[in-house]
């Protein structure tokens, strides 16, 4: 409790203070910056009647953040759950996993295997390969379809820019003490009037993790990973550019720690998790008459992983594989049908080929080769329609759209039969901004969304996590239909926002255990829609810049949720947490940031959480974690030094599986080519 009266008394010292500035020529930066995400046209973000927010590439750098959702706790609202050192999962208004929708350059992660609950999937965009990063709160399912009941996150990816002839390009290094992680990453940039291109591949190393205090070293956690990432843009005609690119990761052996150390396993690790996606873009921006710009997308993505596990004194280990290719079209159309009104309005086809075995292997030497995780060869496919109109009068703006959504899966082995499901989806969003004077900006909204049952939901057959679960095939899609209002403050040397929303959400899909039944060893479940529950909750953030060489930024963010059919908590639901941090620039190439980080004890657990040894009995306590970090720079080279954990705190992000970062150094060194 002291450290959140502390936090609110930083927030209240700010305002104070912010009466005593005087100076009008400052402004943050990232109110200024264009998104798209809230969308699917470009604005400037301090302008968005959304919850969206930007974070630079030159912010994920500074910090030194190691992987992509490592990078996603430093915006506000967001919530990152560690199952284990190779993964990373955003949390949303609460939600996360199949509720939660990822994008890469406007195409959809998610496949039709995403599960409930925390995946590692996100760690599979390479973090070197980011040019900014966009979130969008409690919206998305008109702008993007099914999962976004929290939110969307979308990465962009490096892109090249046109210019005189020239090649350049970035050579990076980073080491960290105990032998944490080894990387080394190469860029290669070309600019030209009518074609620019860059180009990057990383190789790094992970050792195990080594926690806070009397954590020590949680071994095994480590592991190795490369990935590279091509784009090439080429000036097709005088308004229009095609977008080739392509770009994968591997990750070799990711170990689970916490099977390992809690659930009598000597193996349980991913001996290969990797994606890869190729797509072609073609952009015209024909501006004739209403039609400002059209464009077309064409994306092929495949996400691959392997498991293996063995338990203690057992004569049986077993691998399973699961591979899915995804097709993926867009096309889309901006219309600008006055000064004051336009819109965009898309048609988006997405495809899945699922293949998935598994094979037991005996100490004699046998192989049985046996169903998957998923029936082998399922398929699902996804076609919608959707408009997004945006309309400026006066001192007003609204925003409005609409999606029409269907999906068709199809399924056949010898367990399930054969199965074929059909369904749909229309929804709807509204929001209505308001300027009531140069500085203040009145905002409200309200967001329907779904998510349809997938091929994980219906046809999934095994061990997962620490249960066994077993199909369910008569499942109906999960819907939510969420409201917020939120204020936004902008003037000259400061800026904050505010926002409060509730999030109704009917036919969830959870798990429920079949009585006391268990198949080797483990408990069995079944996936339904259980009925009713509801998120709500307050985010908060501001930046203040004191002068010219000092400015502070922070963030709260408070959640809540209930189960209203099973009257308990909503599973997962994040604590109380913020950020704060203090930005000194004595000279222009020198940056000194101290970052507090803190989250308070959640014992509000639902009785599943209770039952999940990533969880402590009583529930997960709360802590505080201190970062000091340098960036400097000269010339061609620049350095970032970071201190994390300076206490050396032992902490654990809520419902993670592996504590976080003890006291340690890392140091990033990059060169400049020119």
């Amino acid at each position: 409790m002291r450290k959140w009266i502390l936090f609110c008394i930083c927030w209240g010292v700010t305002i104070l203070a912010r009466a005593q500035v005087t100076t009008d020529t400052l402004s943050s930066d990232s109110l200024r910056e264009l998104v798209v995400t809230d969308t699917r046209m470009p604005g400037v973000a301090g302008d968005s009647p959304e919850a969206v927010t930007f974070l630079k590439k030159e912010q994920i750098r500074n910090h030194q953040m190691r992987t992509t959702p490592e990078a996603l706790a430093m915006m506000p609202g967001l919530f990152v759950q560690k199952t284990n050192h190779g993964g990373g999962s955003a949390f949303l208004r609460g939600l996360t996993g199949n509720q939660v929708l990822l994008l890469v350059d406007g195409i959809r992660l998610n496949n039709s295997t995403f599960r409930y609950g925390p995946n590692q999937y996100l760690n599979t965009v390479g973090v070197f390969s980011i040019s900014h990063i966009e979130s969008l709160r409690g919206s998305g399912s008109v702008q993007y379809g099914s999962d976004a009941l929290g939110g969307v996150v979308q990465v962009f990816t490096m892109t090249p820019a046109f210019g005189r002839k020239k090649w350049g390009g970035e050579l990076t290094v980073r080491g960290a003490s105990a032998g944490m992680e080894y990387s080394g990453h190469g860029r290669l940039n070309y600019s030209g009037e009518k074609i620019a291109l860059t180009a990057g591949y990383a190789i790094r190393k992970f050792g195990d993790l080594v926690g806070g205090d009397s954590t020590g070293v949680q071994s095994p956690s480590g592991y190795g990973e490369q990935m590279y990432d091509v784009k090439a843009v080429v000036k097709t005609g005088r308004k229009s550019e095609l977008t080739l690119a392509s770009q994968a990761t591997w990750q070799e052996d990711v170990d689970v720690y916490h099977k390992v150390k809690l659930e009598n396993f000597l193996i349980n690790r991913m001996p290969l998790q990797q994606r890869n996606l190729h797509y072609a873009r073609f952009n015209n921006r024909i501006n004739k008459g209403i039609f400002n710009q059209v464009s077309f997308t064409a994306s092929f993505q495949r996400n691959t992983e392997w498991r293996e596990s063995l338990k203690n004194l057992s004569s049986v280990s077993r691998e399973e594989k699961d591979s899915i290719q995804t097709i993926g079209m867009t096309g889309e159309i901006i219309t600008r049908f006055s000064e004051s009104w336009k819109a965009n309005t898309g048609v988006e086809w997405y495809h899945d080929l699922v293949q998935s075995r598994r094979s037991d292997q005996f100490v004699d030497g046998n192989v049985e080769t046996l169903r998957g995780l998923y029936p082998d060869g399922s398929r699902m496919s996804g076609l919608a329609l959707y408009s997004i109109h945006q309309a400026v009068w006066h001192r007003w703006q609204l925003t409005a759209g609409g999606r029409l959504n269907a999906f068709a899966i199809n399924m056949e082995d010898d367990f399930l039969g054969k199965i074929s499901k059909k369904t749909s989806a229309l929804v709807g969003n509204t929001a209505l901004q308001y300027k009531l004077n140069d500085a203040l900006l009145l905002i409200a909204s309200v967001n329907s969304g779904f998510r349809a049952p997938n091929i994980d939901d219906l046809g999934s057959l095994g061990i997962v996590d620490f249960r066994f679960e077993t199909p369910n095939y008569d499942l109906k899609p999960e819907q939510s239909l969420q409201g917020q209002l939120g204020v936004r403050w902008s003037r000259g040397t400061f800026n904050a926002e505010l926002f409060a929303y509730r999030n109704q959400l009917k036919n969830l899909i959870s798990r429920i255990r079949l009585d006391t039944q268990t198949i080797q060893g483990y408990p069995v479940y079944t996936k339904v829609n259980s009925g009713e529950a509801y998120v709500q909750g307050i985010e908060s953030a501001f930046r203040w810049v004191l002068s010219q060489h000092l400015s502070l930024d922070g963030s709260f963010t408070w959640t809540y949720g209930e189960n209203v059919s099973a009257r308990e908590p909503v599973r997962r639901i994040p604590p109380a947490f913020g950020r704060f941090e203090l930005r000194y620039q004595p000279v222009a190439n020198t940056d000194l940031r101290l970052e507090w980080l803190a989250a308070g004890k959640q014992d509000r657990l639902a009785e599943a959480d209770k039952g999940d040894n990533r969880i402590p009995a009583g529930g997960t306590p709360g802590w505080n974690v201190l970062n000091l970090h340098l960036t400097w720079s000269w010339n061609r080279i620049s350095m970032d030094i970071s201190g994390m954990n300076l206490a050396n705190t032992d902490y654990r992000t809520h419902g993670s599986g592996i504590n976080g970062v003890g006291r340690s150094v890392w140091m990033t060194c990059r060169y400049q080519i020119r």
